[in-house]
């Protein structure tokens, strides 16, 4: 069926699925930036279907307790079919074999309910937390 890799893929094929995500619409960062950026994470893993790259996700962490997920991604003709289940599995499987306790993740609008259903809780109004974003 799906192809499960833990690699990147290649930079034309992490555009494409990019691109249909409206991730960049500010195009705050080159695609060259946004692909040295997942080549530099701590993990991550690849979906496809034959060639076709159709999910991605990835972590950052200290290997030890902050871990972070970010950037996953199914492609829109794939949603609502497993795939995106997969990404997340395969990242927090890893979080687990290193015995990671602590795992976050920002998440799009609207999509709290496919991460509730993995276990993930929303954070307390009144929890520790915050974000500085240079507009300039």
């Amino acid at each position: 069926m799906y192809i499960i890799k833990e690699t990147n893929p290649t930079i034309d094929s992490y555009k494409a699925l990019h691109q249909t995500t409206g991730w960049n619409a500010k195009g705050l960062y080159t695609y060259e930036q946004l692909y040295k950026a997942i080549c530099n994470s701590w993990f991550s893993t690849s979906i496809y279907d034959e060639e076709n790259l159709i999910g991605y996700g990835r972590i950052i962490s200290d290997g030890i307790y902050q871990t972070f997920i970010c950037d996953v991604m199914v492609h829109p003709d794939y949603q609502r079919k497993g795939v995106g289940t997969m990404v997340m599995d395969a990242l927090l499987e890893q979080c687990q074999k290193e015995n990671i306790k602590w795992v976050q993740l920002f998440c799009a609008k609207g999509k709290q309910p496919f991460y509730q259903k993995l276990g993930f809780k929303e954070r307390e109004i009144d929890a520790p937390g915050m974000i500085l974003f240079y507009t300039e």
